[in-house]
């Protein structure tokens, strides 16, 4: 991209704005170079990291601190040269915030692959750290323990010292001496401690003079008693510096091996750190992440110049590359065109450079793989031939150099020479434009290119609004209107004579003043429809907020009609078990007045009692059918087939049919049989296979031994609820003792327990069971109940 359309949208202040958000050097220089990408996936990913880093900034922000740049450290290091311990120091903080910024980005909660996986890059020298501290200490000071020698070394010095001080101290309390000393303290000179003494004791006080007074009244004197204590010292502190040296040089090889390590880590920490200072410059504009597109569709949203007052900036739509890729902008001056211009080329260059845009979410923007800007200052009095060079040079060059689906802007096309000309000028470049399918967007004061886009596709007119009462524009961008120059109502606002109005009137060319006037029916009409539509957004919002109501109150009804079934059904449940224990005793009543040799007799009136019980029943099974969770149909007899799946409405559970008799079905329930009447049934699905063909018993044939071959010994209730098992367990007892059985088997499985103790309770309720125990071990254990039937 044109540096020179860099300038003229002013990126350069965005970029500035951009560095000051950095944390580091190297950050702030990947944020120096930062151009938009000419790439349309790099300048996607970009916008990427920047928006999983402003995710990251709603939670917490990175610990970039105590990274300095140690890259020309490194280089010395590289090249052999000792490093400084102040350096050491650098290079160890910035060690620190490395594994800082690692561990944050290992711990942080937020979804965010890439920066993490960026992360995860970072190298721990953990070891070349600790090396690091165990030499300096956070002041740049080598300490003691830096070596074994180094210890012992200063060991001596301190020793030497406290021998000097405890000798000087002796001297200086020496009441002989008092007189000799210009002031009663030591100092130091060359390294050696020295004492002040008077030029004219000089005789009286044996020493080595170092230095005197500028007076000369005083001659700094090292006492010949700590001379050789000061040559140790002075011995002492050169081997210092050299075991130092020693030390460093040690340390600085460690690090130039891992050099190469710690560039890559400062180029991730750099990466890191642009990238969020991106996510910090969205946050302050507040600004969004535009969808970037192949299709050359742009649509920004109450888009803001990021440079302007935000405060008192008016948003404005810009929309192109739809219907048409030419935006002709026309009004006043000051009215906010040269602003418009700018915010789309600054928008675009931003967002190619993975920058959010301030503008609303969901702003779309075309991918630009060249802008060019030719925006002069259109405030300029002076029009003249040398602007009109420049401007047609620079329009000369942006000619050829720019290729299809470019993006160009061009402000006061055609201007700076006679306006016929000029027009005429500015609608063939912009022919040209079009031909070339660049996308353009350019300002004119010239009517006829308002004409000109009226009657040309792939071209649009534009206006910036002004307000003809107040004199002031509102800076809103108007597509599909021209503006009006408004030069008559201006000046006489203003104060210009009416009759110097009328006669300019006169003057002016009819088809102008029509066209004019024309503009200003179609501003008028806009308002009209703005408030209209204003009206029926309203309207809108209003139906909306009825709807939801609705919808609300819709699921509160349903969700109080299923409490409500809910409720009726458990109800009619708990009936029917009653009901179903009445019909126990009645048969138990009826078994006690006859004997065995009336089994048919029995059987007979025991099923008289059972339809006079059903019959009474009958209103709850209409219940029972209305709040059947299984929907099905009725099942016909005639046409329901063995192996066919049917639903028992009585005890709501589903069986499969394995024979039918008449008006009746025999139906399996794991390992219980049991006869049904046909109207007691859904029919809810056919056989998966065929069915072998059975020869029907006629039921006056059916001989207890049938009967009690029909009926299985045991019965598997696993997985049940215990009162669902309670139901089936009713009617295969029932069936078992008119069949004869004396023993049952229950298999409930072990579980939790809480099936088994339900069971074990009715079982101990129940008056047909004699006695009941947990199976033995070949019959299943504790995961199964044997019962005694009477």
């Amino acid at each position: 991209m044109e540096q020179a359309t860099l300038k003229t949208l002013q990126y350069n202040k965005i970029i500035d704005r951009l560095s000051s958000k950095s944390h580091t050097t190297q950050g702030r220089e990947i944020i120096k170079n930062l151009l938009p990408s000419d790439d349309f996936e790099d300048a996607c990913g970009n916008l990427h990291y920047t928006e999983e880093a402003v995710a990251v900034l709603h939670e917490s922000e990175p610990p970039f601190g105590g990274i300095a740049d140690i890259r020309p450290a490194l280089k010395k290091a590289s090249m052999g040269i000792v490093l400084e311990a102040e350096i050491l120091v650098d290079i160890s903080g910035t060690m620190y915030g490395m594994r800082n910024i690692k561990k944050f980005f290992k711990e942080c909660p937020v979804e965010c692959p890439e920066l993490k996986s960026l992360a995860v890059l970072i190298e721990i020298l953990g070891q070349l750290e600790n090396e690091i501290n165990s030499v300096v200490d956070e002041h740049g000071f080598v300490q003691d323990t830096a070596s074994n020698e180094l210890y012992r070394i200063r060991a001596a010095i301190k020793t030497a010292k406290n021998r000097v001080k405890s000798t000087i101290d002796n001297i200086l309390k020496n009441t002989d001496m008092q007189k000799f000393f210009q002031e009663n303290i030591v100092t130091v000179r060359d390294d050696r401690y020295v004492i002040p003494i008077k030029q004219e004791y000089r005789q009286f006080f044996p020493g080595i003079i170092h230095d005197q007074s500028s007076s000369g009244s005083t001659l700094f004197i090292e006492p010949l008693s700590i001379a050789a204590l000061n040559n140790d010292i002075k011995q002492y502190t050169l081997n210092e510096k050299k075991e130092i040296e020693r030390i460093l040089k040690i340390i600085s090889v460690k690090i130039a091996k891992n050099a190469d390590l710690l560039q890559q880590n400062c180029h991730f920490i750099a990466q890191l750190d642009f990238t969020f200072a991106k996510a910090k410059l969205a946050l302050e504009m507040k600004a969004s992440c535009p969808v970037l597109n192949e299709k050359h569709q742009t649509d920004l949203l109450k888009a803001r110049h990021p440079l302007l007052e935000q405060k008192s900036i008016v948003p404005i739509d810009i929309k192109i590359g739809f219907s048409y890729k030419t935006l002709l902008i026309t009004g006043p001056n000051t009215g906010g065109k040269t602003v418009s211009l700018k915010t789309l080329g600054l928008l675009a260059a931003m967002a190619q450079s993975g920058l959010f845009i301030p503008a609303e979410d969901g702003s779309k923007l075309a991918f630009y793989p060249q802008i060019f800007a030719n925006i002069g200052d259109e405030q300029s009095i002076e029009q003249n031939l040398s602007t009109f060079s420049a401007h047609i040079t620079h329009i000369i060059n942006i000619l050829a150099n720019a290729g299809a689906n470019d993006l160009v802007l061009l402000d006061e096309l055609g201007s700076g020479t006679d306006p016929e000309e000029g027009a005429s000028l500015a609608m063939a470049v912009l022919e040209k434009f079009m031909e070339m399918n660049v996308s353009v967007v350019a300002t004119t004061h010239y009517n006829e290119l308002k004409t000109f886009a009226y009657s040309h596709e792939n071209i649009e007119n534009a206006s910036v609004e002004f307000d003809i009462k107040t004199l002031k524009p509102t800076y809103r961008l108007l597509t599909g209107i021209p503006g009006a120059s408004n030069a008559f109502a201006i000046s006489s606002r203003l104060g210009l004579a009416d009759s110097i109005i009328l006669r300019a009137k006169q003057l002016i060319r009819a088809d102008h003043a029509n066209f004019e006037n024309v503009l200003n029916r179609l501003e008028s009409e806009k308002l009209i429809y703005e408030q209209k539509n204003a009206v029926i957004l309203e309207k809108e919002r209003h139906i909306f907020s009825l709807e939801k109501k609705l919808i609300e109150q819709k699921e509160e009804l349903s969700r109080k009609k299923n409490q409500s079934i809910k409720k009726a059904q458990k109800d009619c449940f708990a009936v029917l078990r009653d009901t179903r224990r009445q019909a126990e005793t009645i048969i138990k009543e009826l078994k006690a007045q006859f004997n065995d040799s009336g089994i048919k007799k029995r059987q007979d009136t025991i099923q008289a009692a059972r339809e006079k019980l059903q019959a009474g029943l009958g209103k709850f099974n209409r219940i029972e059918q209305d709040i059947s969770p299984v929907q099905g149909i009725a099942a016909d007899p005639h046409k329901i087939k063995p192996g066919d799946i049917v639903f028992l409405k009585n005890i709501q559970k589903q069986g499969t049919v394995g024979e039918v008799t008449g008006n009746e079905f025999v139906i399996l329930l794991g390992g219980l049989k049991t006869t049904v009447k046909a109207k007691n049934c859904l029919f809810i699905s056919s056989a998966q296979k065929t069915p072998q063909e059975t020869h029907p018993v006629a039921r006056s044939n059916f001989s207890q031994t049938d009967k009690t071959a029909a009926i299985s010994r045991q019965i598997d209730i696993r997985g049940m609820m215990v009162s669902d098992a309670q139901e089936i367990l009713d009617k295969y007892i029932d069936d078992a003792i008119m069949a004869g059985l004396k023993q049952i088997i229950i298999i409930h499985g072990k579980g939790t327990g809480a099936l088994r103790k339900g069971i074990h309770e009715y079982l101990k309720n129940h008056r047909s069971v004699f006695s009941y125990s947990l199976a033995d071990i070949n019959e299943g254990g504790s995961g199964a109940t044997v019962v005694q039937l009477q």
